[in-house]
């Protein structure tokens, strides 16, 4: 039985993933490393910031260290942050979509990005209240692929709704939309339903359910599927 939804952000309830690539992909042509839209929605989408940019360095040869990581990190905010407040990124259908699953269950948000600028998505689309916490990049020691942050956000549940009994994992339904998420997901134990925003349904066959869009998502159809199930 499904008893608490956790939802990713980019790329299943905002279209943020393009302003991503676009931010990544200036801050890295300042070191001299050209990253490719095919090469970042095929090896990078999910990743969190320091994630994508360790892998850049190493794919380039390129010294890693925490100073050198932490000063791309924040050359990107600020470019991805600029972008951010001047547009409404949230997909078509996605606030009524969220609203409605926050009047049935408890919502978390985990995400690979920073915490400020989940917050100010959330915020400027009147979503946050729906939401008991957002577990972000800061957060974890380890982004998505790895489960650390799914697993942040069973725990931070379990904390904000005692004394009432424990949720465990297998009764979190986690919306997603990219194979890391899913993986994430996957290794923490957690149901999963992913949409085909940024990965193809072929991409999301290790999800439970693959659903087209999220403005096409009906709730009672997708939990009936995981009574079913």
């Amino acid at each position: 039985m499904i008893r608490a939804i956790i939802f990713d952000l980019d790329g299943t309830i905002a279209d943020t993933e393009p302003l991503h690539y676009e931010a990544f992909a200036q801050v890295l042509r300042g070191q001299g490393i050209e990253l490719t839209l095919k090469h970042y929605t095929e090896e990078l989408i999910g990743y969190d910031d320091r994630g994508c940019f360790e892998t850049m360095l190493r794919e380039a040869s390129q010294r890693v260290d925490d100073g050198i990581i932490k000063q791309l990190i924040d050359q990107k905010a600020a470019i991805y942050g600029h972008m951010i407040a001047v547009r409404d990124v949230i997909y078509p259908g996605a606030a009524s979509f969220v609203r409605r699953c926050a009047e049935r269950f408890p919502l978390m948000l985990v995400t690979g990005t920073l915490k400020h600028e989940a917050e100010a998505i959330l915020g400027s689309s009147g979503l946050r209240n729906l939401f008991l916490d957002v577990i972000a990049a800061e957060d974890v020691t380890h982004g998505k692929p790895a489960p650390d942050g799914f697993l942040a956000g069973l725990g931070r549940l379990g904390f904000i709704l005692r004394p009432h009994p424990s949720i465990n994992a297998d009764e979190c339904l986690v919306f997603e939309d990219t194979v890391a998420g899913v993986t994430a997901a996957r290794a923490a134990g957690m149901r999963i339903a992913a949409f085909c925003h940024t990965a193809t349904p072929s991409q999301l066959v290790d999800a439970d359910l693959v659903l087209p869009a999220i403005r096409r998502a009906d709730l009672d159809v997708i939990l009936r599927h995981f009574s079913e199930g």
